[in-house]
């Protein structure tokens, strides 16, 4: 059985995580899976149906004198594209949620010594905890991702003059353990949501006992180490619809229909399927620097390790 309160150095963050799906993986994704497919399905249907046409149209030529043909179907169908935008909105928030808090709750059961997880298990934590869970979604959807994505925004702005690829080095996986902090602390203690998040940004920087060095080397290399891994894997996988929406752009003969729309018909459920897939591959991907950034959360929470570890011993006494 895994530790998880305990110090971690920097190698051991990236060796762990893969050595906790290798012991719980199957469960991990298969109750991933039951409390998040209906969220993933509905979005990748609404893509696919929904923005099908828009995106066709708005990669698709300008033909028959028509100057303005994309602004005029946008103007034609605009409250229906709102409506869509907003139930893509309210689903992708809403998953983006789940997707946090499910790591969460499920290593918060693992550290408690739970076994055989079950998908109700995850749900009554859901429920019990369903007024956080609201505040987790409105903290995280209205301020905490706002005022990351304007942080990171403005690094990678800085891109002009060199200097923001440094900070986006460094800002981008900070960014990302601060969130994932915010969400572990917040269920796994009683501190309230903005204390979790001064908790979330303090603790990349020390220890809670003052004593200790930094930890914000370790955990900033371990995430950048996971974040490029998962970079790799998923661009393989988003780059085959785009190769493939080039390569026939390219070698199919001249059609009207095609340069009108070319996401259009048979070939246009294609490219939206295979992106769907890269969608649904970089949900479960992204689990693995959740739990990576979990494992840090256990590391950081030094006031606890002593604790566990003596509860252990005592465990061990009455197994004898």
């Amino acid at each position: 059985m895994m530790q998880f309160y305990k110090k971690r150095d920097f190698g051991t963050f990236i060796s762990d995580s893969f050595a906790f799906f290798k012991l719980h993986g199957k469960n991990y994704f298969k109750n991933f899976i039951l409390l998040n497919g209906l969220l993933l399905i509905l979005m990748v249907v609404l893509i696919i149906l929904g923005f099908r046409e828009f995106f066709g149209v708005l990669l698709g030529s300008n033909i028959g004198g028509q100057s303005y043909y994309f602004e005029q179907m946008l103007t034609d169908n605009l409250g229906l594209f709102i409506l869509l935008g907003v139930l893509l909105f309210i689903i992708s928030t809403a998953l983006m949620t789940i997707n946090f808090l499910f790591p969460v709750f499920y290593m918060k059961r693992v550290a408690e010594g739970h076994k055989d997880i079950k998908t109700d298990d995850l749900l009554s934590d859901f429920k019990a905890n369903g007024k956080k869970v609201f505040l987790t979604y409105l903290g995280l959807t209205f301020l905490v991702m706002p005022a990351a994505t304007i942080l990171f925004g403005f690094s990678y702005f800085l891109i002009i003059i060199f200097i923001g690829i440094v900070l986006m080095l460094f800002v981008g996986p900070t960014l990302f353990n601060i969130i994932l902090f915010l969400c572990y602390d917040y269920f796994n203690s009683e501190r309230g949501f903005f204390e979790s998040l001064s908790y979330a940004v303090r603790s990349q920087f020390s220890y809670t006992n003052g004593r200790e060095g930094s930890p914000y080397w370790k955990y900033w290399g371990s995430t950048l180490i996971m974040g490029i891994l998962f970079y790799i894997i998923t661009a393989i996988f988003s780059s085959i619809p785009m190769i493939l929406y080039f390569v026939t752009l390219t070698t199919t003969t001249s059609n009207a229909e095609f340069e009108k729309n070319p996401l259009g018909g048979s070939f246009g459920m294609l490219i939206f399927f295979l992106y769907g897939v890269s969608t649904l591959v970089s949900s479960f991907l992204m689990n693995v620097m959740y739990v990576n950034s979990g494992l840090m959360y256990y590391d950081s929470r030094t006031d606890l390790h002593q604790k566990v570890e003596l509860e252990e011993i005592e465990t061990i006494g009455i197994n004898e």
